[in-house]
């Protein structure tokens, strides 16, 4: 299928790797990056979602998503991204997300409000549980050079799931993302704690980017190495 991810903001903190192993399936290999494990809260938007062969719909195509993950290896040895949850304002993408891709989709009533160059996003949990809430505001602070962290972080084109049982890899195509630098205004979050992690320690590293245009490909299963 076909979307495009706008208005993102990247919040991420280091963690302990410990405290994610635990949390991540045993198939799928933490991937620290200067000996910490890392963990991100990206709020964005979807707009323009749809199938091949079949156009955007009017308002279905079109909402806002804020997904807390961690960053992981597979059993095959690629690089990819493990969800702790991922929280979106459309029942239909929801129930679709978790049946054919595996994914921990949940509903949650949200909103994303732009005023100059400040972002605010909120978000508060309806289904299957009422533990994951956002209130996040940033402010774009200039073009942002890209490190080896910062494509560590970003540059993410799989993402793992269970169908079932199995274990499965999704491929991810889109452009590198144009980031700026962000500057947290406010920052509240149960979306860590709803996953059973600890609440991130120190301030986060924030990028925010206009957004890229994405191609998904079908889910499939994993080899192993």
């Amino acid at each position: 299928m076909f979307q495009s991810w706008c208005r993102l903001t990247f919040l991420h903190w280091r963690y302990d790797v410990e405290a994610v192993r635990r949390l991540v399936p045993p198939q799928l290999e933490i991937e620290a990056f200067d000996g910490s494990a890392w963990v991100g809260i990206t709020p964005f938007v979807v707009r323009d979602l749809h199938p091949v062969l079949l156009p955007p719909l009017p308002w279905i195509s079109t909402f806002p998503e804020t997904n807390c993950r961690t960053y992981v290896r597979g059993p095959d040895g690629a690089a990819g991204v493990w969800f702790f949850s991922l929280d979106a304002a459309r029942l239909a993408a929801v129930t679709a997300a978790r049946l054919g891709y595996g994914l921990p989709y949940k509903w949650s009533k949200m909103q994303v409000v732009e005023s100059g160059s400040e972002v605010s996003y909120h978000s508060r949990r309806i289904w299957p549980d009422s533990l994951g809430k956002t209130s996040i505001r940033v402010a774009q602070a200039g073009a942002a050079k890209q490190t080896a962290l910062e494509i560590f972080l970003t540059a993410r084109f799989r993402l793992y799931s269970f169908i079932g049982k199995a274990l499965t890899y999704t491929n991810v195509e889109h452009a590198p993302w144009p980031l700026e630098w962000a500057s947290v205004i406010k920052l509240e979050q149960t979306l860590t704690e709803a996953a059973g992690l600890p609440h991130p320690a120190g301030a986060a590293l924030a990028h925010f980017s206009p957004g890229v245009a994405v191609r998904i490909a079908r889910p499939r299963a994993v080899s192993s190495r």
